[in-house]
């Protein structure tokens, strides 16, 4: 009897194992499910934000932290740059686009004029972002892009080729 009541005992012990790493598995999911979440729920409120500006040049004025005067519809169109490349980022950032796929979307982007001077007037926003962050990564990324369609634009008036624009980063 003995020995059956010790491989009882064993068994539960097994079982306890066992749930016990379903339960830490479980639970680094749910924390990963929680951040998405919250990215989701950022994302959004930084949206609504954002819509609020665009539609009240009062609201608006709180975000210009520009080097030049920027007139109200410049303004909205900045803002509205902000939220296309934040949505990019974004998907980027919950795994729908991969590093790749970003790039291609932001080529594409920056082939319009008043996104790269967007871009061109918040420079010094990203100059105050740390250099190992993903954001500034990103940024740096952009940064080449928009030199290299500048160049492009240049080159041929109509930019034609805007699709050889850059270098694809390594995932």
């Amino acid at each position: 009897m003995v020995t059956q009541s010790s491989g009882i005992r064993g068994l539960g012990s097994l079982t306890r194992a066992k749930m016990a790493a379903a339960f830490g598995s479980m639970t680094g999911w749910g924390s990963r499910r929680h951040k998405r979440a919250a990215l989701v729920e950022q994302h959004r409120l930084h949206f609504e934000l954002l819509c609020k500006a665009m539609d009240d040049p009062a609201l608006a004025a709180v975000l210009h932290t520009y080097d030049t005067d920027v007139p109200p519809d410049k303004q909205r169109q900045y803002l509205f740059a902000n939220a296309l490349y934040i949505n990019a980022l974004y998907y980027h950032r919950i795994g729908a686009l991969s590093l790749n796929e970003l790039y291609g979307h932001l080529r594409m982007i920056c082939r319009n004029d008043i996104f790269r001077e967007y871009w061109a007037a918040t420079r010094r926003h990203r100059e105050s972002l740390p250099a190992s962050s993903e954001e500034a990564r990103l940024g740096a990324l952009m940064d080449d892009l928009v030199r290299d369609m500048d160049a492009l634009i240049r080159e041929q008036e109509d930019g034609e080729q805007w699709w050889v624009v850059g270098e694809l980063p390594e995932e």
